[in-house]
């Protein structure tokens, strides 16, 4: 349930958009107000601890675990999200279509995580090595355990991907 919305309110950029998040949001994860608050449930909750990889999400650029972040923290900060990763025209980013190509997604629960953690490698690393990959992808399970999916899909997109924005182009 929502809570109740109350005093100064923080500045909190996601997906390029600027939302207004009520002080008394101040102590709770980011992970909490993106799903509660601000209705963005692309990003998972799964074991609340920073284990899994589910929640993560880029802060200024860099992959976080959602669930062990405070929104305060991001404040001011340009968050993004799996569902700040699509075009403007809704044309998918280079990662969700390989993901789609090379059905990696069985039950979807950790998809999410994966591939916002796979943005990180792919900018850091455009031809990552197997290694690469499983170094990178480390923090991010998958309970499916479609993991030779989910690295041939981390290299089809390096193939595809031209642009330096995070966001498809």
């Amino acid at each position: 349930m929502p809570k109740q919305t109350g005093g100064a309110a923080m500045k909190v950029k996601v997906n390029e958009v600027e939302h207004h998040v009520a002080a008394d949001w101040r102590d709770e994860t980011l992970l909490t107000v993106l799903r509660e608050h601000l209705g963005l449930a692309g990003t998972k909750f799964s074991c609340g601890i920073g284990q899994c990889g589910a929640c993560v999400v880029h802060v200024d650029g860099s992959p976080l675990n959602s669930c062990l972040i405070s929104v305060a923290d991001v404040e001011n900060k340009d968050v993004l999200t799996i569902e700040g990763l699509a075009g403007g025209d809704g044309s998918l980013h280079p990662l969700q279509q390989a993901w789609i190509d090379e059905n990696v997604p069985q039950c979807g629960f950790c998809q999410s995580g994966q591939i916002m953690q796979a943005l990180a490698l792919i900018g850091d690393t455009p031809d990552p090595t197997d290694a690469d990959i499983d170094r990178a992808m480390s923090g991010n399970l998958c309970r499916c355990g479609t993991y030779d999916r989910i690295r041939k899909s981390i290299k089809k997109a390096c193939l595809l991907y031209t642009s330096p924005s995070p966001r498809a182009s």
